[in-house]
């Protein structure tokens, strides 16, 4: 029997699946997946999830690994070559923002102890769980993903608007909005 998943997730393509069972909506503490999903999330603006998906292997072989350090050090010329060689959405302001934030996302580090600690702080420490009947009813943006996209903007990073803060928390887990009739919905969906 076919598992039913949250409607955004086209039944003919199992890398989105995949992503949908494996990864949305999971609890991310990790600095390192953190930091990575910022990028792929400020890398989506504009776009589809899906577009930016299926090149995540090219973000990952672009920047580094998604190694905040390694990224923060980019220099111009490194981050010209990825704007013409790079399997990425080749958006000048895009790539060079990766630098931008990994700079900031180096400094939050070393103000809060981790990255994890700093972002988590906007959602109490827990995954705030919705009870989406369904997509429709999923907010592009909320007061925490407000918050969170000031915050970060003060500090300097960009591609960080609320709805992709929004998104990001989705991606994370810092927000469980999986529909009322995905099978991940969390048993207080239905409660």
């Amino acid at each position: 029997m076919a598992k039913t998943r949250c409607g955004w997730v086209p039944v003919d393509k199992a890398d989105y699946a995949a992503y949908h069972d494996q990864e949305w909506g999971v609890p991310v503490h990790d600095d390192g997946k953190l930091f990575e999903m910022l990028v792929l999330e400020g890398s989506q603006a504009g776009l589809s999830w899906y577009t930016i998906l299926k090149r995540r292997e090219g973000y990952r072989a672009a920047f580094c690994g998604f190694d905040v350090k390694k990224c923060a050090a980019m220099s111009d010329a490194a981050l010209e070559k990825v704007l013409k060689e790079g399997d990425i959405i080749r958006n000048r302001l895009k790539v060079f923002s990766v630098r931008k934030n990994a700079t900031a996302f180096l400094a939050i580090q070393k103000e809060f102890g981790s990255f994890d600690a700093y972002v988590w702080q906007f959602v109490k420490g827990a995954p705030k769980v919705n009870r989406p009947k369904t997509m429709k009813d999923v907010p592009a943006k909320t007061a925490e993903s407000d918050a969170l996209s000031k915050d970060l903007k003060k500090r300097g990073m960009s591609f960080v608007g609320s709805t992709i803060m929004y998104a990001y928390m989705q991606a994370t887990g810092m927000v469980n909005d999986h529909s009322a009739e995905c099978f991940l919905c969390p048993a207080v969906c239905s409660g």
